[in-house]
């Protein structure tokens, strides 16, 4: 069972499938040919990262750097956009823009995980100037950055916990007196880190309690969608979009 939802981002029927990259098992992770694949197999949620570049734009793209999946090199936050715009993905699809990826996917909502200090003030007037609060929710491994986020946009901004805040909601549910930041609206997690177990009944309910979604990542195994799905989390992140849609269509959750 779905917890209440707490902001429009997360106002969907039924567990969130989560494209993450677009789906990047077919190596074109973060383009717009992975989107548009994702959107056309019936997703209406993605899951993008962002640099900015020298000059301040805004890019969806995973690394720092070009070098593993572009045919060109160098750190992102040293290039400006019009070196950035040449490279391709896989030798093949251009880096986009993320306000492009905004515009050109009006039906979808987006999880985005900020890699760098750099990118923040650009995403959140991004976010001002188009006005695209129910459509995206910002995420970062690093609390102080998420918090930073909502603090600059305000209560419109759907955030995520970061990893203080996922390790304050691992100890609450255990009965320890820890309190994970109350403006966050989910809890975006690894199933396990490293031997720990993070996604088990106990975390989901403790999230719930608090009125936090759980959407797990990055999940690419049917048989472990199921269990997961059992155990009663929002939503799942994955890079196997078939495979994530299959299983939802099996539940009759797929929407």
């Amino acid at each position: 069972m779905t917890t209440r939802v707490r902001h429009p981002y997360l106002d969907h029927p039924g567990p969130l499938a989560l494209a993450h990259r677009g789906g990047a098992a077919d190596g074109l992770e973060n383009t717009a040919a992975a989107f548009r694949r994702a959107a056309d197999l019936g997703y209406r949620y993605m899951e993008t990262d962002v640099h900015a570049t020298a000059d301040g734009r805004l890019v969806a793209f995973h690394d720092t750097t070009l070098d593993r999946v572009t045919d060109a090199a160098g750190r992102i936050t040293d290039l400006p956009w019009s070196e950035v715009r040449h490279a391709r993905v896989a030798g093949v699809e251009p880096v986009p823009l993320f306000e492009e990826l905004l515009e050109s996917f009006p039906e979808v909502r987006w999880n985005v995980d900020v890699k760098a200090e750099p990118a923040l003030l650009p995403l959140v007037d991004l976010i001002r100037r188009t006005g695209s609060w129910d459509r995206v929710c910002v995420g970062s491994f690093s609390e102080a950055r998420v918090a930073r986020a909502r603090r600059l946009a305000g209560p419109r901004l759907a955030t995520s916990l970061g990893t203080r805040g996922v390790a304050a909601l691992r100890l609450r549910s255990y009965g320890v007196p820890a309190a994970p930041r109350a403006s966050a609206v989910c809890a975006q997690v690894p199933e396990t880190h490293g031997v720990l177990r993070v996604v088990d009944r106990r975390f989901v309910r403790a999230a719930h309690a608090r009125g936090l979604q759980v959407h797990v990542w990055t999940v690419n195994d049917a048989e472990r969608m199921r269990a997961l799905l059992d155990l009663g989390v929002d939503g799942i992140v994955s890079d196997h979009i078939e495979t994530l849609r299959e299983v939802l269509k099996d539940r009759g959750t797929w929407v």
